[in-house]
């Protein structure tokens, strides 16, 4: 097996719950897993063909020659700080918002980005051939392989620089964290009612599917889009009990008739 081939992860979260083993399925080979948590590492590594859990952030003497930091956003620049490398190992964070530079105190020049879009929950398999992944890197090497990585995960791979993916992040939030947000405040005001959230599922899926079917411009229907101001005040109305929520509705309301309007 060719050592650049190998790979440990620092962090054991969602991400590295799906990413981990894709990676391990297709010839990059993970090798130890470290985490705060040493029972979440040892769940993961029993999803691996060899992965041992990792006690320390001193990998120093380890046979990986890419480690992949898969952690929350504010941990990312202090096991940066922290980690102990082999020599010539590759660096790279996972994340859409934070920029490249949050490595650069790491004590190798080999550092990158491999930021695989999507949401991810540890109940719920993904596939990676489906995931466009963005990539960033420092110098030709590691920018080969981190497209080699990619490449043997996912059929869409990108090269792209901090400031766009952390644009690409914003409208990732309100795509898809803010959508569901959405969503389950739809859920509480019908289970508030006594109503079912069932009813709801097939406009959902029609509203997703026509709006990558025809553009979100297109597809926007609604009181708000068309200006019927007596509609907004009765569900208005409706929400006055909750003075967040009706602001919140207000809020939306506006900026879709500042739109349409």
């Amino acid at each position: 097996m060719r050592k650049e081939l190998t790979v440990s992860f620092i962090g054991s979260g969602n991400l590295a719950w799906h990413l981990a083993p894709a990676l391990d399925n297709v010839g990059f080979v993970i090798k130890e897993i470290y985490s705060r948590n040493p029972r979440h590492a040892e769940q993961l590594t029993s999803r691996l063909y060899q992965a041992e859990v990792k006690a320390s952030l001193d990998f120093s003497t380890s046979s990986s020659s890419i480690f992949i930091i898969a952690t929350s956003d504010d941990a990312i620049k202090s096991i940066a700080q922290e980690i102990i490398l082999p020599e010539e190992a590759i660096l790279v964070h996972t994340s859409g918002s934070q920029p490249l530079s949050e490595l650069e105190f790491s004590a190798t020049p080999n550092l990158g980005v491999f930021y695989p879009l999507q949401s991810f929950s540890k109940q719920k398999k993904v596939d990676f051939k489906n995931i466009p992944i963005f990539i960033e890197s420092q110098n030709q090497e590691t920018d080969e392989l981190l497209l080699l990585m990619a490449r043997a995960l996912s059929n869409q791979v990108v090269k792209i620089g901090s400031g766009d993916r952390m644009a690409l992040h914003v409208a990732a939030v309100f795509a898809s964290n803010f959508t569901n947000h959405m969503l389950s405040i739809s859920k509480s005001i019908l289970q508030q009612n006594s109503l079912d959230f069932e009813w709801l599922k097939p406009l959902v899926t029609e509203t997703i599917q026509k709006s990558l079917a025809i553009g979100p411009n297109n597809a926007q229907t609604g009181p708000a889009s068309r200006g019927d101001l007596e509609i907004l005040d009765k569900h208005l109305e409706l929400l006055k009990e909750d003075e967040s929520l009706a602001e919140l509705y207000k809020i939306i309301s506006q900026h879709i008739v500042d739109t349409y309007q």
